[in-house]
């Protein structure tokens, strides 16, 4: 298959505009205040996928609760579409121990990035890790005991990409999610 982005979305199905996204994360940051509320959690994007969801979803939250931001980068791919081990690029400066810790991510695929991220938190001392995603996927593979506490969106289980998801480290920055339409 030709790794060409106008030939993938020539092939893509639409999934989500930047409307619907943008409403998604304004229900998803609802809930948020709800659940921080008078408290000033350690705001992590994990980059690069997170970036624009954070973004906006740190945006909604607004001033209602007051959030300390650092990021993170690790990755499973690096450009490949499967992961292997664990590959830290960037760990957050901000001391962990004894904070809530939010963890702002683009998709839970099957989750051993997220799963690893989230369990060397709590190993450097959080007090409570929990997970902002954008999108998961619909599927039976997701690794045990991992699951995103704010959603925005659920994407069939293909091949997404556009708002932070890569397709081969290109359109990240395209305002709107598409799915790879599967040949048959």
């Amino acid at each position: 298959m030709h790794n060409d982005l106008a030939t993938a979305l020539a092939r893509s199905d639409l999934l989500f505009d930047r409307a619907q996204i943008e409403q998604a994360i304004a229900r998803m940051a609802a809930a948020i205040r709800a659940d921080y509320a008078g408290q000033r959690p350690l705001f992590l994007t994990v980059m690069h996928g997170g970036m624009l969801f954070a973004s906006l979803l740190a945006l909604e939250i607004s001033e209602a609760v007051d959030l300390e931001f650092d990021y993170l980068h690790a990755t499973r791919y690096r450009g490949a579409t499967s992961g292997g081990g664990l590959h830290w690029l960037h760990r957050p400066a901000t001391p962990l121990a004894g904070r809530r810790v939010l963890l702002a991510d683009d998709i839970v695929d099957e989750g051993h990035t997220l799963a690893e991220v989230r369990d060397w938190c709590r190993q450097q001392g959080a007090a409570e890790v929990r997970i902002a995603a954008l999108a998961v996927k619909r599927h039976d593979r997701c690794v045990p005991g991992l699951a995103a506490n704010y959603v925005g969106l659920e994407v069939p289980d293909r091949y997404v990409y556009g708002f932070g998801m890569d397709y081969h480290e290109q359109g990240r920055n395209l305002p709107a999610i598409h799915a790879l339409r599967t040949e048959g």
